[in-house]
């Protein structure tokens, strides 16, 4: 395994420092690339690592361990000083899904010891709790079915509905929390261009990954092969915008996850950029501004697809 000879690099750009200057980053993360599920502290160091698979989503817990994919359909807690999984649920095996191929690429802790699952394949969102019963179980409307494009991110909403990315379909959609109702739906928008295939700034779709639903209702879409992030409002008007090519010195590729600052600004994941691109990137909306951005394309490769801050004050929507 190649390692650097220097640590990690945070670049911090701000209006009292000229670009180049190099400042330490003010945060602790969780992210995984080329075989390594790794946190690095605020000085960019990885702190903490073991070698694990890839992954497309990734929570911190109450208790400071960490829950991730493990394979294509299994979820597992990770316990941060002994490394070893303590906790597994299996939805290509349990809750009627045995014999079926089922895809896991997202998931989210709730309240009372519950968990949120999106299945693909099974076409559906569920939520279990620690023993893996069944407590709820949403169908989902999926134009075109496969089991590794049903869903990407999805996110139970504050009002208990869920927002859920369909990669396949180009499209977002808010499902009723009880009966899985259509609420809202956005289909990404390829304008006017011609869909090409690929994973890298060269491709490009509406193979939306990750959705948002901000504080004043409107909702932040990462489009995925789109390149870009966009902000709609609930009659699905883009109010904002970040391009492939509006950040000086980046190009976006794969735009993964998302996650909102209590400052306002929006942490972005750039995957399949290629060298000499950040693997995350924080923006300030209002100016476009990069406030800072994480370079570790030699340590953690190409495919870094999620990640979660550490060491926020406050909490962030994600």
């Amino acid at each position: 395994m190649h390692k650097l000879s220097i640590p990690i690099v945070w670049l911090a750009f701000a209006a009292s420092f000229p670009v180049g200057d190099l400042v330490l980053a003010d945060h602790r993360l969780v992210l995984q690339g080329n075989n390594r599920l790794a946190i690095l502290d605020r000085k960019g160091q990885v702190e903490w690592e073991r070698t694990w698979g890839p992954i497309h989503d990734v929570w911190v817990l109450k208790n400071g361990n960490l829950m991730v994919q493990q394979g294509a359909s299994k979820i597992v807690e990770i316990d941060f000083k002994s490394k070893e999984v303590v906790w597994s649920y299996d939805s290509g095996r349990q809750n009627g899904n045995a014999g079926k191929r089922i895809e896991v690429h997202a998931f989210q802790p709730l309240e009372d010891d519950r968990l949120m699952v999106a299945e693909s394949g099974a076409g559906r969102v569920i939520e279990i709790d620690r023993a893996g019963k069944l407590l709820k179980e949403v169908g989902l409307r999926i134009d075109h079915p496969h089991p590794h494009t049903d869903t990407r991110l999805a996110r139970k909403l504050a009002n208990g509905n869920y927002l859920v990315c369909h990669e396949g379909d180009g499209a977002v959609r808010e499902y009723g929390g009880e009966k899985g109702e259509l609420v809202w739906e956005y289909r990404v928008p390829l304008f006017g261009r011609e869909p090409k295939d690929g994973h890298g700034p060269e491709a490009f779709g509406n193979k939306c990954f990750a959705a948002v639903r901000l504080a004043d209702g409107n909702t932040l879409i990462a489009t995925g092969n789109g390149h870009s992030v966009l902000e709609v409002t609930p009659g699905k008007e883009i109010v904002w915008k970040l391009e492939q090519h509006d950040l000086p010195g980046i190009t976006l590729a794969w735009v993964t996850t998302l996650e909102v600052l209590h400052n306002g600004h929006y942490v972005v994941g750039n995957c399949h950029a290629g060298p000499q691109q950040p693997l995350l990137i924080e923006v300030d909306p209002k100016t476009k501004t990069v406030v800072w951005k994480l370079d570790a394309f030699d340590t953690f490769g190409n495919s870094v697809s999620n990640s979660q801050l550490m060491d926020l004050d406050q909490s962030s929507r994600r």
